[in-house]
């Protein structure tokens, strides 16, 4: 749905949708590629990656939740957008956790040879989350464009019915 909404508020309903981004593109694509440049010498900038992205993440579901009681309707609507896929997101990174620490005890305990546990964690830890990211990308992007375009999702908008004062400029109805 489309709506009438003013500029200011619409530029704030951007927020949520850029912190995210920079966290994905910025933290997990650039900053991570640079960081495994250093890793024969340096783990540390590796080790920083979900560090960093866990505590963006954690600031964004708490600052959805705290949006309900501070902001615009339709601003607080783009920070549960972006809760949700933070939340799916941190799932996507416990499975990678997961699956390291599946790989380290197979290692140190059960005799797997060091090829096999990089197969395990580069292929079933990592790669869907390289999936995971290419695609939140790709969705907060989409997300972003609509919010400069004062539009939410119409099961947002079931979830979180606007105020009376908020006009609907265009509802998209879809036949089934």
């Amino acid at each position: 749905m489309k709506f009438e909404i003013a500029e200011e508020v619409a530029s704030k309903a951007k927020n949520p949708h850029e912190i995210f981004l920079t966290n994905l593109i910025g933290n997990h694509i650039l900053w991570f590629v640079a960081a495994l440049g250093l890793a024969n010498s340096y783990w540390q900038p590796v080790a920083m990656v979900p560090v960093i992205s866990l505590c963006v993440l954690a600031y964004t579901i708490w600052r959805a939740r705290r949006s309900k009681e501070i902001d615009d309707w339709y601003v607080m609507c783009h920070w549960q957008i972006c809760a949700a896929r933070s939340r799916i997101f941190i799932y996507m990174l416990l499975l990678g956790l997961i699956i390291s620490l599946l790989g380290w005890v197979g290692y140190t305990y059960l005799g797997m040879m060091e090829v096999a546990v990089y197969a395990l964690i580069g292929g079933i830890g990592g790669l869907p989350i390289m999936v995971t990211v290419l695609v939140l990308i790709l969705m907060e992007s989409d997300a972003l464009h609509q919010a400069m375009l004062q539009k939410l999702p119409d099961r947002l908008v079931e979830q979180y019915p606007p105020p009376e004062d908020i006009v609907v400029v265009e509802e998209i109805v879809y036949d089934h």
